[in-house]
């Protein structure tokens, strides 16, 4: 489905579902959907895979602001794991 074919499309099923105000992107779905993958601990390769991008480098660039709390939530495993 062309991207303006599928801008129509979901915006036509946000106002059957009266959520037309929420200004919602499908875009914007798709871009929340990879930052809680990442919050959620989803390996950055598998992330990458699923949005379809060609490295991983990619999706580390785009989603580099989500990198620091990863980092802590990481240490704070290890810490958890070691004391």
């Amino acid at each position: 489905m062309r991207a303006r074919n599928l801008h129509r499309y979901f915006q036509k099923l946000l106002q059957r579902a009266d959520l037309e105000e929420l200004r919602l992107t499908f875009h914007g779905l798709r871009h929340t959907c990879a930052t809680l993958m990442l919050l959620s601990d989803v390996p950055v390769k598998v992330v990458s895979e699923r949005l379809g991008h060609a490295d991983v480098a990619l999706t580390l660039r785009v989603y580099s602001h989500v990198l620091p709390s990863i980092q802590k939530n990481a240490a704070d495993g290890l810490d958890q794991m070691l004391f």
